[in-house]
């Protein structure tokens, strides 16, 4: 007869452990995952970047599925349309819990939605199109408006006719005929249209049977907060005064090299957050670019200050301003007005700003130590006994001719030898005879003899 060991029911207890041990830890790792992101604010080049990194993020997670609370009044139609292209080829179901409001483009994003569920007195719809002034965009944009809303709704099975009906009123009656359509969360449930009612995000998964899963909520990093955090108008003003101001000091007094540095770091500031987020094209930076380089000739190649240095200050202006805004290669149908008067006003509030740093502060530093190494602070005055090596006096009182049509500038004929001339006032024809009154540093001042 075989014998067995005393204590064989704690070795069986410890097989089974072993074997159920994988089991179990397999088990928790296959936990489901669902990732929330929340959209609540207008729908812009922002909100764009955010639903980008939030999808990459629930990529990289792993997540099974994802939720999206929404609750906004709608925005720029091209961002919206990105971001339903972004949901509709995600590979994971994403749901939509509309949190009191998905108007216009927001209406959009919702349909993109493999399902939509509405909170109590929650809206949906209004999806026409309109301008910076708030009226009704022309023709062609509520075209292609119902078009997207109409293929978007066939995508996830639902009624195109209802979808159509938000961006253009509809005369069958039964879709609020005459008007352009806004489903309460009743009216969506009874037409299909919304999937379910629920009063909170819990309320959503419990309906969804993910109660039970692991909830991951997106958060933007501590970069792209920082990044968000330069997009302020204020900011972006200040930014531009230390820009302008930096730029101009460095010119006065080249060689001190802080200056210039703090301008590139806030250009740097100022166009990288604009750039991410989607706002500032190639062809802005390049025109901010191509203004600073026609400035730098003017102050370094071409004498005096003329077209290229008018020109760059132009385009450093106008570059500054669209970089702000969401235009479409100068198109500003879609840009809220109070969003391109913000623009305007940052940007002249920052120039005005650094012209008044610089009138305050520019006696201080030209005569700080820094300063002084750098700008010859002698005139040379002939009262001190300095003469230039290329005097003119003994010309004051003589005659000649205008040489050129002197406009008031020009030249004129003396003893056969040409000078450069003004004009005391208005102009003199070529030929007309003149007398030199005086002398510049670089040229006669003549007056027409009668």
């Amino acid at each position: 007869m075989k014998s067995y060991p005393k204590h064989w029911h704690l070795h069986l207890f410890y097989l089974l452990c072993l074997v159920l041990l994988p089991i179990i830890s397999v088990a928790q790792e296959a936990k489901t995952k669902v990732f929330i992101m929340e959209i609540d604010s207008e729908i812009d080049p922002r909100t764009n970047r955010y639903t980008e990194l939030a999808l990459e993020e629930a990529t990289e997670v792993g997540a099974d599925h994802v939720l999206l609370v929404l609750d906004t009044f709608g925005g720029a139609l091209n961002d919206a349309d990105e971001i339903r292209k972004r949901i509709l080829e995600y590979p994971k179901p994403i749901y939509v819990f509309i949190n009191k409001n998905a108007a216009s483009a927001g209406a959009l994003i919702s349909l993109a939605c493999d399902s939509i569920y509405m909170a109590p007195g929650a809206n949906i719809g209004a999806a026409t199109v309109v301008g910076a002034d708030g009226e009704a965009a022309p023709g062609k944009y509520q075209s292609y408006m119902r078009s997207i809303m109409r293929s978007t709704a066939e995508a996830n099975g639902r009624d195109p006719r209802l979808a159509e009906a938000m961006v253009e009123a509809s005369v069958d009656s039964t879709l609020s005929a005459g008007q352009v359509l806004t489903l309460t969360t009743t009216e969506a449930i009874k037409l299909g249209f919304c999937d379910g009612v629920a009063v909170n995000v819990e309320g959503v998964l419990a309906d969804l049977n993910l109660l039970d899963a692991e909830i991951i909520t997106y958060q933007l990093s501590t970069t792209d907060k920082i990044v968000s955090f330069f997009l302020n108008p204020f900011i972006s003003g200040i930014l531009l005064l230390i820009i302008v101001g930096g730029l101009y000091f460095e010119l006065q007094t080249p060689g001190i090299g802080f200056p210039l540095l703090a301008a590139l770091v806030a250009g740097v500031l100022y166009l990288v957050p604009y750039y991410l987020n989607g706002l500032a094209e190639n062809w802005e930076i390049m025109l901010f670019v191509a203004g600073l380089i026609l400035i730098a000739l003017e102050v370094f190649v071409i004498p005096g200050f003329g077209i290229a240095g008018i020109g760059g200050i132009i385009l450093v202006f106008v570059s500054l301003v669209l970089v702000m805004v969401n235009n479409q290669n100068f198109d500003f149908t879609f840009v809220p007005s109070d969003r391109l008067a913000k623009s305007l006003v940052s940007v002249v509030a920052g120039m005005l700003g650094a012209a008044v740093l610089i009138a305050l502060t520019w006696n201080r530093i030209i005569s700080s130590k820094h300063a002084q190494r750098v700008i010859l602070s002698n005139t040379f005055s002939s009262k001190e006994g300095y003469r230039s090596g290329n005097t003119v006096e003994h010309l004051i009182g003589r005659t000649g001719v205008a040489h050129t049509r002197m406009t008031p500038s020009g030249r004129v004929m003396i003893d056969d030898t040409l000078y450069d001339a003004q004009a005391r006032d208005g102009f003199i024809e070529k030929g007309e005879t003149v007398q030199v009154i005086d002398q510049s540093t670089f040229s006669l001042r003549v007056k027409r003899v009668s």
